[in-house]
């Protein structure tokens, strides 16, 4: 079985695969002074919470955005499962020709983002991240990943406005239950102004990236905030939730 891991800046999202099914996932908090060993124990327990002895792990794919967890991930994968992980980076062969000026800039997420929606949409795609920053991304109708935009995510922005106004609230991020988008108290305010700004933002890079590569591109969402965004917005075609878990194994087995 293949074990993958993605460090992200907010939560480490962990996947097993048996052949092509992943058969677990499972998300750990990000946290770059953890000790390798509560890694470990973490990451043994959610295995053997949904069936999978760590003894059936016979190869990793990490991928990551944090570099201080990079080491970490490696020594939890030798000490566990007694392998040595494929690392993606811009030396790691992806079968994506990446048309930037610094390739070698570029973030693994993004790579394997492309990679899976590769493998399951015909091109030309538009592929939005909405995790820890709102990154929209292009894959040109040659599979060629083009570049992007990178911003401020959803949760980034809300946690600002928490701690800087002082009179709003936290809420919940979340559609608010009213129909319409004016709030009519300063709960359902605050969400319709979080998720249905933050939908009308990704609406709005959609239409640009569309005037560039063109307007039948398919548009994928995928990160934390992708359901509660593609809920509010009409300009996603679907939703997938494990592009970065399978990006992993589809780049693990063309490097094996």
């Amino acid at each position: 079985m293949l074990l993958a891991i993605d460090i992200g800046n907010t939560s480490i999202s962990i996947g097993a695969y048996d052949g092509a099914q992943l058969v677990l996932r499972a998300r750990l908090p990000t946290d770059a002074a953890r000790p390798a060993a509560e890694y470990e124990r973490g990451l043994v327990a959610a295995l053997r919470d949904s069936g999978v002895e760590p003894a059936r792990i016979t190869g990793a794919a990490l991928s990551s955005t944090v570099p201080a967890l990079e080491d970490t991930f490696r020594a939890v994968c030798r000490s566990s499962f007694g392998c040595v992980p494929l690392v993606v980076g811009a030396d790691v062969h992806t079968g994506i020709p990446i048309r930037c000026d610094e390739p070698h800039e570029v973030g693994a997420d993004r790579i394997l983002h492309a990679v899976a929606a590769l493998a399951r949409h015909a091109p030309p795609l538009i592929v939005v991240d909405l995790g820890t920053a709102l990154v929209v991304d292009a894959i040109s109708a040659d599979g060629d990943y083009l570049g992007g935009t990178i911003a401020p995510g959803i949760g980034i922005a809300s946690e600002a406005l928490f701690e800087r106004a002082a009179k709003l609230p936290n809420v919940a991020i979340e559609r608010p239950g009213m129909a319409g988008v004016i709030g009519r108290n300063t709960e359902h305010s605050m969400q319709s102004g979080i998720v249905y700004g933050y939908a009308e933002m990704v609406c709005g890079m959609v239409r640009r990236f569309q005037a560039e590569i063109g307007p039948q591109a398919t548009v994928i969402a995928t990160g934390g905030y992708a359901p509660v965004i593609a809920d509010a917005a009409c300009c996603i075609d679907a939703v997938e939730d494990d592009l970065n878990l399978e990006g992993l194994r589809l780049v693990y087995e063309a490097n094996r």
